[in-house]
């Protein structure tokens, strides 16, 4: 098996994750998280959006939240940005790097964000414009990039297009999105395999979730694709408030396990990792369904053979 000395996660629990509970984490307890995150060893976290609080009233403190972290050293912190206002706050906010993002699907992108994906990516240009002015980095995401739970198969043609859009506008690096978790590995790689001659020097990361327990499975097609960037969210926090089914993200800690065991590196302390889980459940006030929160990590040393 061809595999990378190293990849690189993205956290994105406190955005991705936090954004789909059903109540209000306080602010205090998300930059507590934030900042045992940081702790780890990940050296990106994306930490809050900037979508307008009636859409996400989670995320409504996300001036407060950047505002008062902590930021270390060698972390790059980002944050969601929808429109142009949002951007504005976040230049405001001082921002490292920000996230775009628009759906493959119409009808998905429709009750994302009410209007057609021409019109969104119209709106980004602007963004785009200012961000790179500022020295921002940008994000693409491309969301329901394997599958709608409205529109079922997406084609890759659609995919393509946004990805033409995004380089055109600067964009660093393009995350595809399992948004509901209808991906299978062939489907991945078949996926991957297509698109990289496409994207140039722009970076490409997965972003995965775990709806059907396929999650791990895809991770591994596409890390055997050459893709070295993977999206996780602390505990498998997440969701999408506008995507019916869609449970969460896979759990970072069980992405980091299977790395490291496959002797590929993370840089990212498991055994904290797993204690930031612990904090994500208590502040949520739920089991969460990462499988390193129950079992803990493999212990080899010791063990006797049967």
């Amino acid at each position: 098996m061809n595999l990378p000395k190293s990849v690189s996660i993205v956290e994105v629990g406190p955005r991705d994750g936090l954004q789909n509970e059903a109540h209000f984490v306080p602010t205090d307890q998300k930059i507590e998280l934030i900042h045992r995150l940081s702790e780890t060893g990940l050296k990106r976290i994306e930490i809050t959006s900037f979508v307008h609080p009636k859409a996400i009233p989670q995320l409504q403190d996300s001036e407060e939240i950047i505002k008062r972290v902590k930021r270390k050293p060698g972390i790059v912190y980002s944050t969601l940005v929808p429109n142009e206002k949002g951007l504005e706050r976040a230049l405001s906010a001082g921002v490292e790097e920000i996230a775009l993002f628009v759906s493959a699907s119409e009808i998905h992108n429709q009750r994302n964000v009410r209007m057609p994906i021409e019109d969104s990516l119209k709106g980004f240009r602007n963004i785009a414009v200012q961000a790179l002015a500022h020295g921002i980095r940008m994000r693409g995401y491309v969301v329901t990039a394997f599958g709608c739970p409205y529109e079922g198969k997406i084609t890759p043609e659609k995919v393509e297009f946004i990805i033409k859009e995004y380089k055109a506008l600067g964009v660093h690096e393009i995350a595809l999105g399992d948004t509901t978790g209808m991906a299978n590995p062939l489907m991945v790689s078949r996926l991957i395999e297509r698109i990289k001659p496409q994207m140039g020097e722009t970076g490409l990361a997965l972003h995965f979730h775990d709806t059907r327990g396929t999650a791990l499975a895809n991770v591994l097609a596409a890390l055997q694709q050459g893709v070295t960037v993977f999206d996780g969210a602390i505990g498998g926090l997440g969701g999408c408030p506008y995507a019916q089914g869609a449970s969460g993200n896979v759990a970072t800690e069980d992405l980091v396990n299977m790395f490291e065991e496959m002797g590929v590196e993370t840089g990212v302390d498991l055994s904290k990792l797993i204690e930031c889980a612990r904090y994500a459940g208590e502040i949520i006030g739920k089991g969460l369904p990462s499988h390193l929160l129950h079992s803990g990590k493999v212990r080899w040393e010791g063990m006797k053979p049967d």
